[in-house]
């Protein structure tokens, strides 16, 4: 019977990490009313949904798609860690960012005055801040670079 039960709660444990769902919100807010956007790992979805039909981009962990749609005619850009690149390029010219891991800079560059974000814990800051006053986003969870860049 011990069995039986550990067995269930890990199983309903594993089920509502697979559902979870990350939410992105205005300024420094965590109120559901504050909720911009959804993420559940492969789709972004319009405020608080869910729906196929609130689906404003797709990630496959390289693209990011316009919609539900997985067409490469559909990529709006391509990302490889460091990088993120104008649709489907991979080419020097196209890049339209770079992350170090802290900051997003624009273009390829990596100088201070190109900063456009700052990214620590889960705020999104204007340029090379933290300051709470320049806390532009507050994200309950990991979201991928160019998914957060979508949103901003």
């Amino acid at each position: 019977m011990k069995k039986t039960l550990l067995l269930l709660m890990a199983v309903m444990a594993l089920s509502m990490q697979v559902n979870a769902v990350t939410h992105i919100y205005s300024g420094r807010s965590t109120y559901i009313s504050d909720i911009i956007a959804t993420w559940d790992g492969r789709h972004l979805y319009r405020g608080n949904s869910t729906y196929t039909s609130d689906v404003l981009y797709t990630w496959d962990g390289k693209h990011l798609y316009s919609g539900r749609s997985t067409y490469s005619s559909d990529i709006l850009c391509t990302w490889d860690g460091k990088y993120m690149y104008s649709g489907r390029s991979s080419y020097s010219s196209d890049i339209v960012c770079t992350w170090d891991g802290k900051y997003l800079y624009n273009g390829r560059s990596t100088y201070s005055s190109d900063i456009l974000y700052t990214i620590a814990g889960n705020h999104i800051y204007r340029g090379r801040s933290t300051y709470t006053s320049d806390i532009l986003y507050t994200t309950s969870g990991h979201v991928p670079i160019p998914v957060l860049l979508a949103v901003m």
